[in-house]
């Protein structure tokens, strides 16, 4: 497996390619995503026999280019945006066209606010077959509302929470439970291809582990 980085439209972007590779692993990050990027990759790899590339690509403003709609700050003063659909363009119009080659299957993944990307993701278009919500932050108001009244466009979507995270003081937050359980209870009410995985551990444990094993679901259950 090679790696390699590039710029697009100054957005770093890291890419791990295996030249066999079936499927296209896409996920936005941080920094802190990059820093433990290649133990995640190899996680992959130790949990699938899939051949499989890995593009990753830098998300500046977490709480704007990463949410469908406008909401109040949740902590702090900073409120959410509504870039998802912005940064889904950059994903569908430049970031594959540079890196997909002719890699058929193509999965989608992100942690925390990046998996509620993801999640949003599945239900605007069928081009990722499989979603990977780690840990995502279903929590975010009216996602659940809006999750009740659509269905998912990809064929298989991975959730998994912190066993810890329902345990968060703030309020808001504190509601990630419930709504990750209504979350699975939706997506098996319409007969998608999914799971729910609890992991040991508050939001801020194993971010690349846990991801690791959401791409590692995917890539050996997709239909």
């Amino acid at each position: 497996m090679t790696k390699n980085e590039i710029s697009l439209n100054g957005r770093g972007c890291f890419l791990y390619r295996d030249e066999a590779a079936t499927h296209l692993l896409i996920q936005p990050i941080d920094e802190h995503d990059l820093e433990v990027l290649e133990q995640e990759v190899e996680a992959i790899r130790n949990l699938s026999d899939k051949p499989f590339s890995l593009v990753a690509f830098m998300i500046e403003d977490w709480n704007q280019e990463l949410t469908p709609w406008a909401a109040p700050p949740v902590f702090g003063k900073i409120p959410f945006g509504n870039g998802a659909e912005k940064t889904l363009e950059f994903v569908t119009s430049q970031l594959l066209p540079e890196v997909k080659g002719d890699i058929p299957h193509l999965i989608l993944g992100g942690y925390s606010l990046a998996g509620l990307f993801a999640l949003w993701t599945g239900y605007q278009t069928d081009q990722f077959e499989g979603i990977v919500a780690a840990s995502p932050s279903v929590w975010y108001p009216q996602w659940i509302d809006y999750a009740a009244e659509k269905r998912p466009l990809a064929q298989s979507v991975y959730l998994s929470l912190g066993d810890k995270e329902e345990k968060a003081k703030n309020q808001v937050m504190a509601q990630v439970g419930n709504a990750i359980r209504k979350q699975h209870e939706l997506l098996n009410g319409q007969k998608v291809n999914t799971t729910l995985e609890w992991n040991v551990g508050n939001h801020f444990v194993d971010s690349e582990k846990r991801t690791a094993k959401g791409f590692a679901w995917v890539l050996n259950n997709i239909v």
